[in-house]
């Protein structure tokens, strides 16, 4: 009796990726161990009460692991097993060559402390979060910054399938690697602030303790529609602290007072909740404005129009979007949408590891704002971090030794700077139609 082999689906070309690992690149690597200096981690280490077995030497240590997880994202290496082959033959950032199985990588992955690389991203965001904000595209983005202590904006993502990249969970189905809540500076787009679950179907509200103290007094979140309630919006207003959101349709309220209105928008304090036994016990401000042939409605309990104006409130939530540009980068770009290993603890550091890299090259992007005197809205990411190549081809050739310097003068030919593309033109324009009686009474 014959056998017959079924066959897999799809281009066997295209099975399996083939990914060589990226070069080195000496301005960035050195910009790396500025920030993340081996003795700058012992503190860290020593903050913590750590068991002897973790405390006692060994090969992978804290500063090795940090390196192979920042050279993972970096180098865009393909797995655990290439990262050993690199380290045996060349090293990696401040840790000399060493002979290190792929297993013993997965492994320590598994077991290193979180708690470790979760306060190695706090020291990186501490030491960033000093430095002077890129200007911002943002109307009256400086007055915004002085009125808060702080402007972040709050989002969940789920993390992609495991079966992706590990062979060894193929029989498990769908499983995906869990959810991760993260906070953003709206105006510099650093990361502030990230938690994981392991449940990939937890609902965004599960994370509004965490995030409302982690807000300073003061300081105002933007947030969609997943964290819409009553109770939360209360606690922003006897705290001190204050939010922007979208109004949820088929919610009744009642307006209290119109603060300004047109043809195109309109400006009211408001009090949620008509018909329900529990109603919003603070009033809110409802900015509304007709875009497309409808109304589109926010929320914010900043009641000042002179503290925010209806155009910044709307302008806030819009700028929520950053967020959603982030994880875009963080899993296509920067690969977390690969996991390198299946245990919870390893999904956690590779969070951490690319929240940390994701915020060097932000700085980075910051920087070249400032010297092209742009808005940081207009620099893209992405080809910043494709030009590292090519900054590190002319600098081997002694051609080029500022990073800032080169990219500000082959801006152009990098494609750093964002082209403006048709709808956003549209955009502009039906924004000043919307705003233009309001300019008038202004």
């Amino acid at each position: 009796m014959s056998r017959h082999r079924t066959s897999k689906p799809g281009n066997p070309d295209l099975r399996r990726q083939m990914q060589m690992a990226g070069p080195a690149i000496e301005a960035l690597e050195s910009s790396l161990q500025s920030l993340l200096q081996p003795e700058a981690l012992k503190p860290i280490r020593e903050m913590h009460q750590i068991p002897e077995k973790i405390r006692r030497d060994r090969l992978l240590t804290l500063p090795v692991m940090l390196a192979v997880v920042l050279g993972l994202i970096y180098r865009k290496v393909a797995g655990l097993g290439e990262m050993s082959r690199m380290l045996w033959s060349e090293g990696l950032f401040w840790v000399e060559p060493l002979q290190v199985s792929r297993q013993a990588l997965s492994k320590r992955l598994m077991t290193m402390p979180v708690r470790f690389f979760a306060d190695i991203f706090d020291q990186v965001i501490a030491n960033l979060s000093s430095k002077p904000a890129a200007p911002s595209s943002l109307d009256g983005w400086a007055t915004l910054n002085e009125e808060f202590t702080a402007i972040w904006i709050a989002d969940g993502s789920t993390l992609e399938e495991l079966r992706k990249r590990l062979k060894i969970l193929k029989g498990e189905g769908t499983l995906l690697a869990g959810r991760m809540m993260v906070m953003v500076d709206l105006l510099t787009h650093r990361p502030v602030a990230s938690w994981y679950t392991e449940q990939s179907t937890v609902h965004d509200q599960n994370w509004l303790s965490p995030l409302i103290e982690r807000l300073p007094k003061g300081g105002l979140m933007v947030f969609d529609l997943g964290f819409f309630k009553f109770p939360w919006f209360d606690q922003f207003t006897e705290e001190g602290k204050y939010f922007v959101t979208r109004q949820r349709e088929k919610t009744a309220y009642t307006v209290k007072q119109v603060l300004s209105s047109g043809s195109h928008y309109r400006d009211e304090i408001i009090q949620m909740g008509k018909y329900r036994s529990n109603p919003c016990k603070h009033p809110v401000r409802m900015v509304s404005i007709l875009w497309g042939g409808s109304w589109q409605c926010y929320l914010t309990n900043v009641l000042s129009p002179e503290k925010v104006s209806a155009p910044q409130v709307c302008n806030l939530y819009r700028r929520r979007w950053r967020i959603e540009d982030a994880f875009f980068l963080t899993k296509r770009l920067l690969g977390l949408a690969y996991i390198w290993v299946g245990n919870s603890n390893g999904v956690q550091i590779q969070i951490y590891g690319t929240w940390i890299f994701y915020a060097l090259i932000n700085d980075l992007c910051g920087d070249i704002a400032v010297a092209l005197n742009q808005p940081l809205e207009i620099i893209s990411f992405e080809m910043v971090f494709r030009g590292l190549y090519h900054f590190n081809n002319f600098h081997q050739r002694g051609e080029a030794d500022d990073v800032i310097e080169f990219f500000k003068t082959h801006a152009k030919r990098l494609g750093i700077l964002k082209a403006k593309r048709p709808r956003h033109r549209q955009r502009e324009q039906h924004s000043d139609l919307v705003w233009s009686d309001f300019t008038a009474l202004s």
